[in-house]
């Protein structure tokens, strides 16, 4: 008999129809002779009208108060699903983040995990009971309720998975699995049987939302394989593990339209002046992304770097106190971008990728406004109207289109740009 940690996202829950549907699968995994764990997100959309309801009461609410009301999101997603697995005829039992055992750090709002005692879990199952569990959520050591970030739950069932060791962590979205591109702006893309930890990590970092990269970084420092498929489908999916003997040159491509650039101009061109500038943005909790330096003959340089998009405002109030500081002219803000990466293992001994990226972009009447590399990532900034186009010819030019057209949404470029661009 082999454990299974199976976790649903929003939209595998985003109805009661649905929930009652994901209790059918976890009812047939539980009669095909497995130990069932669910651990699901919140219903749909209801986090980010949690959200927009604490935005009308309190422009900036405390950040505990936000755990407190973000975790009853997924706490109703659990509940619910308990009982439609109940009224199937089968035992379950739900549970918060506290209940489950999920320990974590004092950060709010984006807490890490920092150890978990599964013997409530266990127990449950060991009496034959369906173990459902709030994802996104655990308790610090002053008793304090946490919430692990934007798509914390698949960090909660790697690390679940990892304190039972369980036999397989399968996560279900809405999609069957990774792609060599978004299957929505690509239509040829290929879905990947298997993906190495490393490359899925770069992928997600990148842009590709179909797993957190937080969870993907837990897997591969614990060694859990995750499978990821579609909660709509029995097809099986892809597999996230150590990498295989043959890597391909480039394994896929990631876009992301929600970062935004800042420069910083006319900076004096002494040691010291980038280390304030980006300690006062590491303060600030400022995730920098790509770091750009232009040298100019008159002793002074522009900086610029990208951050998330909702890092902005903390970006701008952190540079308002720090330009007196480093003696900058001015600031300025480009919302305007969009990142393309291309990633994979294989490029690290394959020489001319970064050649034929950039020639196929050219080729394409494609501008690159900012560079970033890595052994196996290889990012550009484009024009947000362009990021559609970019993928595109980039996907085409290292070969991975696949024969057939994914159909589910076969939008043009310009409609998928505008789409993109209403969502920022």
């Amino acid at each position: 008999m082999s454990l299974i940690v199976a976790k649903f996202g929003g939209t595998s829950v985003a109805s009661t129809e649905r929930i009652r549907n994901v209790a059918k699968r976890l009812v047939k995994m539980k009669q095909e002779g497995h130990d069932v764990v669910a651990v699901v997100s919140a219903m749909g959309k209801s986090t980010d009208e949690l959200v927009a309801m604490a935005a009308a009461v309190n422009e900036n609410p405390p950040a505990r108060e936000m755990d407190r009301l973000l975790s009853t999101g997924e706490q109703v997603s659990m509940t619910l699903l308990a009982m439609a697995i109940d009224a199937l005829g089968v035992l379950a039992m739900s549970f918060t983040g506290r209940q489950a055992g999920i320990r974590t750090d004092e950060a709010h709002e984006k807490a890490k995990i920092v150890s978990i005692d599964a013997e409530r879990i266990m127990s449950a199952v060991n009496d034959g009971k369906i173990a459902v569990i709030a994802g996104f959520q655990g308790i610090d050591a002053n008793g304090e309720m946490t919430t692990l970030g934007r798509g914390g739950s698949d960090t909660t069932a790697v690390a679940v998975a990892y304190g039972l060791n369980a036999d397989e962590c399968q996560i279900f979205s809405d999609v069957e699995g990774v792609f060599t591109a978004d299957p929505r702006v690509c239509p040829h893309a290929k879905k990947l049987d298997e993906i190495s930890y490393d490359d899925m990590l770069e992928l997600s970092s990148a842009g590709s939302g179909v797993l957190q990269m937080r969870a993907v970084e837990f897997a591969r420092k614990y060694n859990v394989v995750i499978h990821s498929r579609s909660a709509f489908s029995d097809k099986p999916g892809t597999l996230v593990k150590e990498a295989s003997m043959e890597k391909a040159v480039v394994t896929g491509i990631a876009h992301d339209t929600s970062e935004v650039k800042v420069t910083v101009r006319s900076i004096p061109d002494v040691y010291g002046v980038a280390a304030a500038l980006f300690t006062g943005l590491a303060q600030a909790q400022v995730s920098v992304d790509m770091i750009i330096q232009n040298l100019s003959n008159d002793g002074l340089a522009d900086i610029s770097f990208t951050c998330p998009g909702k890092d902005l405002g903390r970006a701008q109030e952190a540079l308002k106190k720090l330009m007196p500081e480093i003696g900058a002219r001015e600031f300025g803000v480009d919302e305007d971008i969009a990142k393309v990466s291309l990633v994979g293992t294989g490029m690290k001994s394959s020489p001319g990728v970064a050649a034929k990226a950039f020639s196929t972009l050219a080729e394409n009447e494609i501008n690159i406004l900012a560079i970033s590399t890595s052994p196996i990532r290889l990012s550009v900034v484009v024009r947000n109207s362009q990021a559609v186009d970019a993928v595109r010819c980039l996907h085409t030019a290292f070969g991975l289109d696949a024969d057939e057209v994914f159909e589910e949404t076969m939008l043009s470029a310009e409609e998928i740009a505008a789409k993109m661009a209403k969502g920022r």
